[in-house]
């Protein structure tokens, strides 16, 4: 039993997480941060190090990897209990009002709950050749921990979102070639980036599909494409093949918590409560309607959440306070 009472108890260690525990320390609560991985950061760290991100206030563009320590910096700012490898398995209510926080190392106490845990598990969706299996981990990629190991290769693109177009834009400069092939003609990445594809050297296959992958011991020779609803075939070289075509995902226990979910989230409201008192969601967790699946945006829910805990545990705390106001407090 770990019995250290505290304010508010996070689970997630992603970005989100990471702002919610530094604007929860702003507002004086007391923090502990739980999350199942072995670091901070979240898919940030685990499987896009390297990308940049280009929707959080301030930066033009900044990768993930400098985002998630500038974040986990910002939190530690006023040193939150950081508890990872840490699975929580069940969130109990006890009569006093108390929530339980089982894990797979113990049990903690707070006396509210954010939930900031993403997407949940993820697993990518694969591509759906007879021998793609024979190419994994050597050049056909899922995840991308480093833009320096495709340095004057030859690189396939495969997708047709922003984590496709922004692979495709990043490599431009790096790889020998780049060619990015989506199924249909038109794009859903953010339209800046769209504009900036159509006028970079890459080369772009729509609408095609990839059929077939020739090669010897690992290593990729040549791919067969063909045009989607035609008769139109390529055959050309390649050395690496980035595949982007989303991650199914699951929010494992988190639907035995007697929290409401609608399909992979956790339904909210305007103040990012849940349908228990006490327990918040905020970032890609929690659903609305209208929400963009953006970081920006679950920074502003972080902060909604954090204040309306904060009136939970506090009725007479104010709901609405400056930030730089609340800075100069905590010094």
């Amino acid at each position: 039993m770990r019995n250290d009472l505290v304010d508010i108890a996070i689970i997630g260690a992603g970005p989100v997480g990471l702002f919610t525990a530094f604007y929860a320390g702003m507002r004086e609560a007391s923090v502990k941060l739980l999350d199942s991985m072995p670091e901070v950061g979240g898919q940030l760290a685990a499987l896009y190090p390297d990308k940049y991100i280009y929707d959080v206030a301030g930066f033009p563009g900044i990768k993930a990897k400098e985002l998630v320590a500038k974040l986990h910096q910002q939190a530690n700012t006023f040193s939150p209990r950081i508890c990872l490898n840490e699975q929580v398995e069940n969130i109990i209510k006890l009569e006093n009002g108390i929530f339980e926080i089982h894990t797979s190392k113990g049990i903690h106490l707070s006396r509210s709950v954010i939930i900031t845990a993403g997407a949940g598990a993820f697993e990518p969706r694969k591509l759906k050749l007879e021998n793609a299996t024979e190419y994994e981990n050597t050049a056909i990629h899922y995840f991308v921990k480093s833009l320096e190991s495709f340095k004057d290769k030859r690189v396939l693109v495969c997708g047709g979102g922003d984590s496709a177009v922004d692979w495709a834009l990043a490599l431009r400069n790096i790889a020998r070639s780049v060619t990015l092939i989506h199924r249909r003609t038109a794009f859903r990445a953010h339209e800046h980036s769209i504009s900036a594809l159509q006028q970079a050297s890459i080369s772009i296959k729509t609408p095609y599909e990839l059929v077939g992958i020739s090669g010897n011991k690992g290593t990729i020779e040549e791919v067969f494409i063909q045009e989607v609803k035609g008769d139109k075939q390529e055959l050309f070289p390649v050395d690496h093949i980035i595949v982007n075509y989303g991650f199914m995902t699951n929010i494992g226990p988190i639907k035995l918590w007697g929290l409401q979910t609608t399909k992979n989230a956790v339904i909210v409201n305007g103040r990012m409560e849940t349908n228990i008192d006490g327990i918040y969601a905020a970032g890609d967790i929690c659903s609305y309607d209208g929400k963009p699946k953006l970081i920006a945006t679950g920074f502003g829910e972080a902060t909604i959440a954090v204040n309306h805990a904060k009136a939970f545990l506090d009725p007479k705390a104010k709901l609405s306070v400056h930030s730089t106001h609340l800075f100069e407090n905590s010094k």
